[in-house]
C-alpha cells in the first residue's frame, strides 16, 4: 500500500476519533504544530525515517518533544504509529490530517500568486468569488512572484486561472513563432 493511502487512513481515523471526543480543533492545532516542528527541524524527520534509530528511541524523541505540548489524543496516534513501526509516515499523516480537517470544516484552500501584496479589497474579492463558486469558506494563501510582471495566478484545487502578463507574453511569443 502506498505511503499516501496509509497516511490517508490514519488521518481519517484520527479525525474520526477527535470528532468523537470533541477535540477536532485542538488536534488540528497539534498537527499543525507537529508539521511546523518537522519543517523547522530536518533532523527530526530524518530520525523518524532512519532504519538505524530504534523504534523505542523514536518514541522517546517524540515523547520528549510533544508529550506535554499536545492533546493526549494526538500523542496517542504518535504512540500507535511508533508501535506499528510506521513513524516515518508521521509527517505525511500530519499533512493529510490538515487536508481532512479542511474537508470536515468545509474550508477551500485557495492560492493567489501576484506581483505585489494584495490590497484588502482585492483579497475580499478573491474570497467572495471563490466562496460563491465553491460554496465553502475560503482560506486564502498569498504568494508574491515579481517575475509575473502583472496580473495573477489563482489556484483552486487542480484548477488554475492564469492572467499574468508573463504568460500572455509567452503566448504571444509562441503565436509569432508559428
Amino acid at each position: 500500500m502506498s505511503e499516501q493511502s496509509v497516511a490517508f487512513r490514519y488521518a481519517k481515523s484520527l479525525i474520526g476519533l477527535a470528532t468523537e471526543k470533541g477535540v477536532v480543533d485542538i488536534v488540528h492545532e497539534d498537527m499543525k504544530f507537529f508539521d511546523q516542528v518537522c519543517d523547522e527541524n530536518r533532523q527530526l524527520v530524518l530520525a523518524l525515517k532512519s532504519p538505524i534509530v530504534k523504534h523505542v528511541q523514536k518514541l522517546a524523541i517524540l515523547t520528549a518533544i510533544f508529550k506535554d505540548k499536545v492533546n493526549p489524543i494526538t500523542f496517542s496516534i504518535f504512540e500507535i504509529i511508533t508501535k506499528k513501526n510506521r513513524e516515518k509516515l508521521l509527517p505525511a499523516i500530519a499533512e493529510e490530517f490538515q487536508r481532512q480537517y479542511e474537508l470536515y470544516k468545509n474550508i477551500q484552500k485557495v492560492e493567489v500568486t501576484t506581483v505585489s501584496p494584495l490590497t484588502d479589497a482585492q483579497r475580499a474579492e478573491f474570497i467572495r468569488v471563490v466562496s460563491e463558486a465553491t460554496g465553502k469558506t475560503v482560506k486564502l494563501v498569498e504568494k508574491i512572484k515579481p517575475e509575473l510582471i502583472g496580473g495573477y495566478i489563482l489556484r483552486v484545487n487542480d484548477r488554475q486561472v492564469d492572467t499574468s502578463v508573463r504568460t500572455r507574453l509567452n503566448d504571444l511569443k509562441l503565436a509569432f513563432l508559428q
